[in-house]
């Protein structure tokens, strides 16, 4: 955690009492109770981009309800980049409507993921699927901010995204956007559960048919 952290959660925190009072937070830096309404906040994914002078850096903001994100925003400061969606009212950058996700041949996919690098206990179960991936799709990516990962899986940059033992803050806002353009957002068994393990699939569907192919191969050993 950095002073810009905790800055960038303050002044998050400021707006949403102000605009949405009365509304739950969860917040990465400050903590909070769940509850079935809540906000939750990430206000700096990819710390250690951001140390490190990667532009790879994002602010994420979800609105969940009924335990389920409907509102996300994700921000991406250098690259002057703003993601936002709604359920039932499409996903957008800088303003301009994403289109559905194009049809694609998985053999041809780009595939973002994230190392389990805070839980490396995860290794074991991530190692293979990380395999299995690099050997089915064309190539995968690594940038370090999962919720950018997310968003550029809804813009198109890339066609899918997976990971394991993530926190709410960090999928939440981007698998709105993923799902709004046809995607789907699914954990590594193909349920909901992703929302609170963190273990998510989140692709355009021909992409994401295959992750859960893939992950399945990797329960299985």
């Amino acid at each position: 955690m950095t002073a810009t952290d905790r800055r960038s959660e303050s002044a998050i925190l400021e707006v949403l009492a102000r605009e949405a009072p009365g509304i739950a937070v969860l917040a990465e830096e400050r903590g909070g109770a769940r509850a079935s309404t809540m906000w939750a906040v990430d206000p700096l994914d990819g710390t250690t981009n951001f140390t490190r002078g990667f532009p790879s850096v994002g602010v994420s903001v979800a609105l969940l309800d009924a335990g389920r994100p409907v509102v996300g925003v994700v921000l991406a400061p250098f690259l002057r980049l703003e993601f936002t969606a709604a359920r039932g009212g499409g996903a957008s950058l800088n303003g301009e409507r994403l289109p559905p996700h194009r049809e694609l041949e998985p053999a041809r996919a780009v595939v973002a993921t994230g190392f389990p690098f805070r839980n490396k206990g995860l290794l074991p179960r991530y190692l293979p699927m990380f395999n299995h991936a690099l050997a089915r799709f064309e190539d995968l990516r690594r940038a370090g901010a999962a919720a950018l990962d997310l968003a550029w899986t809804a813009s198109g940059t890339f066609d899918g995204f997976f990971e394991l033992g993530l926190d709410t803050w960090d999928v939440a806002a981007g698998a709105v956007m993923v799902v709004e353009v046809g995607g789907r957002a699914t954990d590594w068994s193909g349920g909901d559960a992703w929302i609170d393990t963190g273990d998510i699939l989140a692709a355009a569907p021909d992409v994401h048919e295959v992750l859960l192919e893939l992950a399945a191969q990797t329960t299985q050993g």
